[in-house]
Order: C-alpha cells, then sequence, then structure tokens
C-alpha cells in the first residue's frame, strides 16, 4: 500500500515536471533564446530525485572541449543520471526517437540519433557527431551499443569512436578529449543490490519501459556510483581500436570497483595510450 501511494505522489510530480519544463524546452530550441543546455539537465535532476536515485560522484568530467564521454549502458535510467550532473547531449540508437514520449524527450534534449547496424552510414553518422563535438557539446557514447545486466561491461564497439578524428579531420580543432564513464547500480534501500536485485534497475531492451519506470517510480531508493575517469587527449593519427580497448578496460575497472566495495585501482595502460598516440599501421 505504501509502495503505491509513493508511486501515485511521484507519478504525478513526474507529469507536472513534464507539462512544465518541456513546452520550455521547445520553445528555447525554437527559438534559440533561453537555457537550451540547462534546461535538461534540470528536467533530469528533477526526475532522477522522484525515481529514488541517490547518486555519488567520483571524479569530474573533463572541462577541455571537444569532449567524448564513453560510457557502459545499463539502463535508460543511466541518461536521467548522467544528464543529471552535467550539460551534455546523447548518442542514442535510431528507434529511441519512435518511443512514445521518452523519443520526444529525446529529441529535446539534441540526442544524435544512430543506425548502428548500417555500417555504410558509419561516416555519415560520426560526422553528424563531429560537427557536436566540435561545436563544443559534451556527447556521450554508450559504447557498448546495447544495455547490459549491470554485473559486467560488454566489449565496446569500435566505429563510433572515430567520430573524435572526423572531428579533427573535417573542423578547425586539433585535438579531442575522451573520458571513460561508469555507471554503477550499488544499493537497493541501502542494502548491497547483488545479482539478484539488479534487475531493479537492469532494462536489457527486450522489457517493456513502462513497468520499468513504474518499478522505480513505486520503489525507489537505490544508490548509483558515477565514475570519471582519467581522459586522454588524441589527435588526427590516434587508433581508434586502440583508444576503444582502452576505454572499455577503464570502465569495467571503474565498475568493478563498485560492485565489489574496492578501492579504485585505474589499469596500466601505458602501451595502449603509446600505441593510441602514435597511431597504429593496423587500424
Amino acid at each position: 500500500m505504501v509502495a503505491w501511494l509513493r508511486f501515485m505522489v511521484m507519478a504525478t510530480a513526474f507529469v507536472l515536471t513534464i507539462l512544465f519544463l518541456v513546452p520550455l524546452q521547445y520553445a528555447f530550441l525554437k527559438t534559440g533564446w533561453g537555457p537550451r543546455t540547462k534546461a535538461p539537465m534540470l528536467f533530469h535532476r528533477i526526475v532522477s530525485r522522484l525515481l529514488g536515485f541517490r547518486i555519488h560522484v567520483h571524479g569530474e568530467m573533463a572541462k577541455d572541449r571537444p569532449l567524448l564521454l564513453t560510457a557502459n549502458h545499463t539502463s535508460w535510467t543511466d541518461i536521467v543520471i548522467l544528464g543529471s550532473l552535467r550539460e551534455m547531449a546523447f548518442i542514442a540508437k535510431a528507434e529511441v526517437a519512435t518511443w512514445p514520449l521518452f523519443g520526444m524527450l529525446a529529441k529535446l534534449q539534441r540526442t544524435v540519433f544512430i543506425e548502428r547496424e548500417k555500417r555504410g552510414k558509419t561516416h555519415q553518422q560520426a560526422s553528424v557527431i563531429a560537427t557536436r563535438l566540435a561545436a563544443g557539446d559534451a556527447m556521450v557514447l554508450f559504447a557498448e551499443g546495447t544495455t547490459s545486466d549491470g554485473n559486467r561491461v560488454l566489449p565496446f564497439k569500435t566505429s563510433l569512436f572515430g567520430a573524435a578524428q572526423v572531428a579533427i579531420r573535417e573542423t578547425d580543432v586539433q585535438t579531442v578529449t575522451v573520458q571513460p564513464v561508469a555507471i554503477a547500480y550499488t544499493r537497493v534501500h541501502g542494502i548491497p543490490m547483488g545479482r539478484v536485485h539488479r534487475p531493479i534497475v537492469a532494462w536489457p531492451g527486450d522489457v517493456p519501459l513502462g513497468p520499468s519506470l513504474i518499478g522505480l517510480l513505486k520503489d525507489g531508493a537505490v544508490d548509483v556510483d558515477v565514475w570519471f575517469g582519467e581522459p586522454m587527449v588524441i589527435d588526427e593519427k590516434s587508433d581508434r581500436k586502440a583508444l576503444a580497448r582502452t576505454m572499455e578496460k577503464r570502465v569495467r575497472a571503474m565498475v568493478l570497483s563498485s560492485l565489489m566495495g574496492r578501492d579504485l585501482v585505474n589499469p596500466s595502460a601505458e602501451s595502449n595510450e603509446e600505441a593510441i598516440l602514435n597511431g597504429d599501421k593496423n587500424r
């Protein structure tokens, strides 16, 4: 009974937030006036509170621009959590644009939609991302290409890492900063989450979004760690495949650190960094 009462209160507040902020953001985008990057951050901060997330931030988002953030992906809530911390924009799969309500919200946040399965469009899509990077937008790439169960980090896809180099080749920027970001859901109602309870937040993609949203509004009280790892500065000669491997390694280390309750030990990646910065004949 208490859980459903909480749901009614939180759901009402969620709807009111949408009714208030969505028209404002729409007007900001259409007129070019107003805080079009700050309004989405305010929206995500309110929603993260309504969903009951307690966010623990480790490290800082890099201040350098252009900036590409490469993160693991467990749930649609990753966007709410990251979006509540700083001004940033997201790279999402094309079908998100067609989702009821959430597709509209993604468009209002100036999300870049991509079709990962169409390899012929990779360069074109990388160019769009590159343009946004060069314009100063901090872009978030969920590099696994799909959501995981929250217990592990899947291998990073390498194709869209090329957007950083496209930004250098096709614009007037000389370097791009790439920063690993890890998101780990650790506790529910103060109790270590573990594998059994991870589905409370994990969203594998074949589960309808509605029940996931209802469950969080009803239960809430989830602790989540967000790690901003050591950034790297790359140039035109850097190797995207080596870059992807290094980012994957660092994100995996940060996620495991949170899930296992240990102090973070950054993986040694000097050899990878040297390969990235000097380029690789096999890229």
